[in-house]
């Protein structure tokens, strides 16, 4: 079964667009007269990439500039970046910004905030800079399959003054289902991915190879800035004795904090830059494992020290970060609002297990309309997307303070995105989060509730959805319309 189709475009997508376009000139982002702008250029299209070494062959991929990951864009906070894409791929496509606070215009979701760019075609994107951090880029157009073929790549905002380390790194991690002659397996969208837990592929990737070794020196201070692009993978990332030091989550600073259980947890699309001070004696190995799906932890790499020691102990240079200019919410006038997460296998028995009320789910067409089209298996408060030309299912006042009280009332993990804004974490099952991290996707566990808050400063027709490409497609998608 694939969940392809091709959407047309319609007369509200163009005025959706064009919408769009007035809004992007309201935004209270200052300071694009005076940005430098920089430019650069990204070329969607088939090639080849080497994945698993020799003997295994080499990789048919879709690529971004003939690389997978593509090229890494990196500007400093305050710039303007200016992107033209080429589409060489022989269909349509779009390029989101993922954590980006942007013009709506700007945001890459097909025929709600442009038109898709068409093969042969171009489109150039264009926005400021106003957050440092780590972020990525990849496609909304049918992205369960463009971004698992290998479009995707890392955006780095640097800060003014960044901490001082010896080395900053970045890892986009990734998941792929390879078979016996290092292919891309071809069945996307297929029924067991959509209503379980996505596409988990068999062979984990760091910046599109697999990794054997990360060489490092006793005394070494490296900032390594994590980006998880796998379809529906989730990591909990052990480094051992090493014990790194989060200092940013979704490219947002956060408290300096030790990782909760020692484990570096990302859920699909999220990011955390880490201080790792390698403590380690010359000649040393240790491993980093993947702890998170229980009975299948496994060896993602090794450390290996090199002979001589860079210094005799890690420094103690600070590392946190500056924060960013995002207006703090106003918890005591905030409006609330529920969001219900419904759906997927056993979802009906997790919506009686937590006494609620059916607002979607497997009845009413979910199984019988996975075998037909892959749409209507998961649900934001009690409907099913198909496609992104959705109406609202909330209208925020701009402005003003809003709270997102959310359940996943389902057997399964979601990472909730929000595009345009960034949100505060404030509660997990009613206990207040210890950090109130700034986050623009949250990873809900089965039957939790999590409640995030935000300002709704930015105006437009904003997706809201699971991002595991997998649900999202089948139907785990709303629209918030800020106006």
């Amino acid at each position: 079964m694939s969940l392809k189709c091709k959407p047309t475009v319609t007369r509200r997508a163009f005025v959706a667009s064009s919408l769009a376009g007035v809004m992007s000139t309201t935004l209270p982002f200052p300071g694009a007269a005076e940005a430098a702008t920089q430019k650069f250029s990204l070329r969607a299209a088939q090639g080849r990439t080497r994945i698993v070494p020799e003997p295994h062959s080499d990789t048919a991929a879709w690529c971004y500039n003939g690389k997978v990951p593509g090229p890494e864009i990196r500007i400093r906070h305050g710039e303007r970046l200016q992107v033209e894409v080429t589409n060489d791929l022989a269909e349509e496509t779009t390029v989101h910004w993922h954590g980006i606070r942007l013009p709506n215009a700007m945001d890459g979701v097909p025929h709600l905030t442009q038109v898709p760019i068409a093969p042969g075609d171009k489109f150039v994107y264009e926005f400021d800079a106003v957050d440092a951090g780590t972020f990525w880029y990849h496609p909304h157009q049918r992205s369960f399959e463009q971004v698992g073929r290998g479009l995707y790549g890392p955006l780095i905002v640097e800060e003014a003054n960044p901490p001082r380390v010896d080395r900053e790194v970045t890892w986009v991690l990734d998941d792929w289902r390879l078979t016996d002659d290092a292919s891309i397996s071809d069945d996307f969208g297929n029924a067991h991915d959509v209503s379980h837990a996505g596409r988990l592929g068999n062979t984990v990737t760091i910046n599109g190879l697999v990794p054997e070794t990360f060489e490092v020196a006793s005394g070494e201070r490296i900032r390594l800035r994590l980006i998880n692009a796998a379809n529906a993978r989730i990591f909990a990332l052990d480094f051992g004795d090493h014990t790194p030091r989060i200092i940013a989550l979704d490219g947002q600073p956060v408290t300096p904090h030790d990782p909760p259980g020692g484990l570096v947890v990302l859920g699909p699309a999220m990011r955390a830059d880490v201080i790792l001070d390698c403590i380690g004696e010359p000649g040393a190995q240790a491993q980093l494992v993947d702890r998170a799906y229980r009975g299948n932890d496994f060896r993602v790499l090794d450390f290996t020290y090199a002979d001589t020691a860079l210094r005799e102990a890690t420094p103690d240079w600070p590392i946190a970060l500056p924060a960013n200019p995002i207006p703090e919410p106003d918890l005591s006038s905030a409006q609330r609002h529920e969001v219900t997460f419904t759906g997927g296998m056993m979802g009906m028995m997790v919506e009686r297990e937590m006494g609620l009320e059916r607002r979607g789910g497997m009845m009413g067409g979910g199984m019988m309309g996975m075998m037909h089209d892959g749409r209507g298996i998961w649900f934001v408060n009690g409907k099913a997307a198909e496609g992104h030309v959705l109406d609202p299912f909330l209208t925020l006042k701009r402005d003003a303070s809003h709270i997102l009280e959310m359940t996943n009332a389902t057997a399964f993990d979601h990472p909730i995105h929000l595009h345009g804004h960034s949100f505060r974490v404030i509660s997990r099952n009613g206990a207040p989060t210890p950090h109130r991290e700034w986050q623009d996707t949250v990873l809900m566990a089965p039957r939790e509730r999590v409640e995030i808050a935000f300002v709704a400063d930015n105006l437009g027709d904003w997706m809201f959805h699971c991002h595991i490409l997998e649900h999202q497609a089948a139907g785990m998608m709303g629209v918030i319309r800020v106006a």
